[in-house]
C-alpha cells in the first residue's frame, strides 16, 4: 500500500501548520496508520526557517498532549510533486500556494476550513500577535478538522 502525504502550510510555519502536523500525526498514530499517512508542515515564507514552533504555541499544544517537534521550513516546488494534499491555514496562504504551484498541481491545495462545519471561520486566525486564547482557538479548529482530513486521506479506513 502506498503512502499518502499531506502538507500543512501557514505563513511562517511556527504556529498553525506545525500544530496541524502534530494533531494529524497523533490521529494517524492512534489509528495505526503510520504506514499509510505521512504528515509534514511548511511556511510560505522562509523567515523562521530552521526554528522550532513558537513557544506559546508549544505550551498550548503540550497542554493538549501534542508535542510540536517540527522545524520550520519554506514550501518547495518538490512539495507540490510529493504531497497528495496541501492544506492552507487561510486564504492568503492559499493564494500564495496557488501562485507557486507548478502546472498541474494546484488541485492539491485546499483550505483547512473546507474540513470544518458550515459557519466555521474561513481562515484559521494567526495567533502570533494575539493573546493565549488565540492559540487555543487555533487548536480547537485544527482538532475539529483533522478527523475529516484523515477520513478523506484514508477513505474512512
Amino acid at each position: 500500500m502506498s503512502t499518502t502525504r499531506v502538507l500543512f502550510v501557514c505563513m511562517g510555519n511556527i504556529c498553525r501548520s506545525p500544530t496541524a502536523e502534530a494533531v494529524l500525526r497523533a490521529l494517524v498514530a492512534k489509528h495505526g496508520l503510520d504506514h499509510r499517512v505521512e504528515v509534514d508542515s511548511a511556511g510560505t515564507i522562509a523567515y523562521h526557517a530552521g526554528e522550532g514552533a513558537d513557544q506559546r504555541m508549544q505550551r498550548a499544544a503540550a497542554e493538549r498532549g501534542y508535542p510540536l517537534e517540527s522545524i520550520s521550513r519554506q514550501v518547495t516546488a518538490g512539495d507540490f510533486e510529493t504531497a497528495h494534499l496541501i492544506v492552507a491555514m487561510d486564504r492568503s496562504n492559499l493564494e500564495d500556494l496557488e501562485a507557486m504551484a507548478p502546472d498541474g498541481t494546484g488541485h492539491k491545495v485546499r483550505l483547512l476550513s473546507e474540513y470544518l462545519p458550515e459557519g466555521a471561520p474561513r481562515d484559521v486566525p494567526d495567533p502570533y500577535w494575539g493573546g493565549a486564547s488565540g492559540f487555543d482557538r487555533v487548536i480547537d479548529l485544527i482538532e475539529e478538522a483533522c478527523p475529516h482530513i484523515l477520513d478523506e486521506l484514508t477513505g474512512g479506513n
